[in-house]
């Protein structure tokens, strides 16, 4: 190895180390791997000399924010350098400019709590521990994405060093191609991202927020009744409809409506009214208090679950074909973990845009869907894995696309699944910034021609 010019910054920790096996460890264990080295950025500088060090030394480089990559070899690779940006945890808001810039090592939860506490509202997923280094350049799908857009949406500016650890400030007037891309195309390709400027709304005073549960045996009929109903109710009711695994689960519907109590009971009508309903919440809570209630804490590092995901979009209600392979998986699937299918509507913001405005594509189906399976003995890891891949070959008649933060690495050829008709334009963004594809992994966006290096 040629003796490298560039130190190494921040808090860095290499393989022997102590300290190694806490930071290697990721939210799902069966992405854990063994990189060279850690480098934990406290500031954008320390991101830069990382590239520059990799680059040097001819290293893989990796980006990690929230440890909550949910497929091998994105987050970290075996032999590579992660520069991981949990460190940055800037937030400031500019009430006057309606705001906010964060920096990428926050956590999704972090961000809605401080924004929430001074009156505005910020999107998230499903889960508080989701860093929003990651979940910002795939799309940032969630529950208030009907009302507010996608977290992508809102993106206005960034800073992001590049495959030279030159830090680039990108905005609708400088570097916009590359925005452009950040809002959709999908972490890990252009650089490695270190702020977040997102343009924030007042969140109302107050927000109701619901859960229901049916038994299992009744998740057909559920599942078509919110198939017809969730994508047309009202812009500002967001629901995710959840079905587990025939061993243990059940249906469940959990979401948020910003306004009465009253108005969500009557607009909830036509999906309360189906089945039998073994458990009922529904409150209306001051704001803060509403989002406590949709992040409910997760694990952030003692998940003992190992998970294969596929997701997808549909553009209208399943069939009955659906149906029959949905039941086939729900039932394949192992008792006692958090398998199974999860639904979230779409409509309303998501499609005020159009699919080439920004890098995401996928704008007017009515629904997102995903499933996955999961296991705890890494022996039942490959038939799990089959399941979950066989499922979605089964279903592809019945959705179209992918969604980046929720990949499959068996689907082949993945760049038109994921980014739809915007992959070209991708590819020459890639070739822009990142000519000799320093940032890769297994189902990384491709530059047109690779140089070598």
């Amino acid at each position: 190895m040629v003796a490298s010019t560039t130190e190494l910054t921040g808090r860095v920790i290499f393989k022997g180390d102590p300290g190694y096996e806490a930071a290697r460890k990721n939210w799902d264990p069966h992405t854990d791997r063994y990189p060279k080295v850690f480098v934990f950025a406290q500031k954008t500088k320390d991101v830069a000399n990382a590239i520059r060090w990799a680059r040097e030394n001819k290293v893989p480089i990796r980006a990690r924010s929230g440890r909550h990559a949910l497929e091998k070899d994105l987050s970290q690779v075996n032999g590579g350098i992660v520069i991981d940006v949990s460190g940055l945890k800037t937030i400031k808001l500019n009430k006057k400019g309606g705001t906010v810039v964060v920096g990428t090592g926050n956590r999704v939860g972090k961000i809605v709590d401080t924004l929430a506490r001074q009156g505005y509202m910020a999107g998230f997923g499903d889960s508080p521990s989701v860093g929003i280094g990651g979940i910002t350049p795939g799309g940032g799908i969630g529950p208030l994405q009907r009302t507010i857009g996608l977290i992508s949406d809102n993106l206005i500016g960034l800073e992001m060093v590049d495959a030279k650890g030159r830090i680039l400030k990108a905005n609708k007037k400088n570097h916009s191609d590359l925005l452009w891309a950040s809002r959709g195309g999908g972490g890990g390709n252009f650089g490695v991202y270190t702020k977040y400027k997102f343009k924030v709304r007042r969140s109302p005073a107050n927000a109701t927020v619901f859960q229901f549960t049916w038994p299992w045996n009744q998740f057909e009929e559920v599942v078509k009744a919110w198939q017809r109903w969730a994508p047309f109710t009202s812009t500002k009711l967001g629901s995710e409809l959840s079905v587990g695994p025939k061993k243990g689960g059940n249906v469940s519907m959990l979401g948020i409506y910003l306004g009465s109590k009253t108005e969500a009971l009557r607009l909830l009508e036509p999906i309360t009214s189906v089945g039998t309903i073994t458990t009922k919440v529904i409150r209306n809570l001051p704001y803060l208090e509403a989002t406590k209630f949709m992040l409910a804490p997760d694990p952030v590092l003692t998940q003992k679950f190992s998970n294969q995901f596929s997701s997808g979009f549909g553009n209208k209600p399943f069939p009955d074909k659906a149906f029959k392979y949905m039941r086939e998986f729900l039932e394949k699937s192992e008792g006692g973990t958090p398998a199974g299918f999860f639904f979230l509507n779409w409509g309303g913001a998501i499609r005020r845009l159009g699919p080439r405005d920004t890098a995401f594509y996928w704008r007017k189906p009515q629904y997102y869907v995903e499933w996955n399976s999961s296991w705890v003995k890494p022996s039942h890891a490959a038939r799990n894995i089959a399941l979950a891949r066989n499922t979605r070959k089964k279903l592809q008649p019945y959705i179209v696309g992918s969604y980046i933060n929720v990949p499959d690495q068996g689907i082949k050829c993945s760049g038109p699944v994921y980014y739809g008709k915007n992959y070209a334009r991708l590819r020459r963004v890639k070739t822009k910034y990142d000519p000799q594809n320093v940032f890769n992994n297994p189902q990384s966006i491709k530059p047109l021609h690779t140089k070598k290096r």
